[in-house]
């Protein structure tokens, strides 16, 4: 059996563990964060064997639980981890590992210049320049915090399931709310993608969008984008196969 991997990408709402070779992933789960312990962690990957385990997690708390179950086995990503892109950003601590995750799938396996788009809680845009560098980012609201916000901040306005409206003319609270939903957020997504696209210099940026709900967006945007559900997992495939190549993983401080 070729090597095997575990990957985690620890979430705000999820987590997800993947199983992977050097080239693939192979399989997948899935469990709350909020639910994360040792034990937990033992029981979704139960059954997995794996040589090292490989972290992405906008959770801190969740990490301990990580390390206490994997020990020297697990590589957390950092921004000096070896990941095959460079970083041009003042403080690039404080870039979220997930993005860099992102940006790392985003260069080996789409190229560069390029944009990932994540949806998540919130939904993040993360750049890499012609020269395949993290140069930056933009966060704005995710869809659904946007939603939910309107249904816990109003007295008569209620929580909807997302989904295609009818017109853009609502004809009921839910389809009205649906029309801002859908329209309001596909625009702001193209909005940001265009000053994105302006300040890149006009070169043909690669444009991969991930998360939850991308595909429902993407799919009425109109634009050239690929949609990769696994871009977070498989970047940090690629960082456990840095890590491997190399013989060293990059440890906590």
């Amino acid at each position: 059996m070729s090597r095997r991997q575990l990957l985690i990408d620890v979430g705000n709402g999820r987590t997800k563990f993947g199983l992977a070779s050097r080239d693939a992933i192979l399989e997948r789960r899935e469990h709350p964060t909020r639910e994360l312990s040792p034990n937990t962690v033992r029981s979704v990957t139960s059954g997995w064997q794996f040589e090292n385990a490989v972290l992405c997690s906008v959770v801190p708390k969740a990490v301990p639980a990580f390390r206490a179950v994997f020990a020297e086995k697990l590589v957390e990503l950092r921004h000096d981890t070896p990941m095959g892109i460079g970083i041009r950003y003042p403080r690039p601590e404080t870039i979220g590992t997930d993005r860099l995750a992102n940006a790392v799938a985003l260069a080996h396996m789409h190229g560069a210049p390029g944009i990932v788009i994540d949806f998540g809680t919130a939904v993040t845009f993360d750049i890499l320049s012609p020269d395949k560098c993290y140069i930056g980012g933009v966060i704005a609201p995710g869809l659904r915090l946007m939603t939910d916000y309107l249904h816990e901040r109003t007295a008569l306005l209620p929580r909807v399931d997302l989904r295609e409206p009818a017109s853009a003319i609502g004809q009921s609270t839910e389809a009205a709310i649906l029309a801002g939903a859908a329209i309001g957020y596909r625009g702001m997504v193209k909005g940001i993608l265009e000053a994105l696209k302006k300040e890149l210099g006009g070169a043909e940026a690669h444009v991969v969008a991930t998360g939850g709900d991308a595909e429902w967006i993407i799919s009425g945007i109109g634009e050239r984008i690929s949609v990769d559900p696994d871009l977070t997992l498989h970047g940090l495939r690629l960082v456990g196969n840095l890590a491997a190549a190399s013989g060293g993983m990059t440890k906590p401080e």
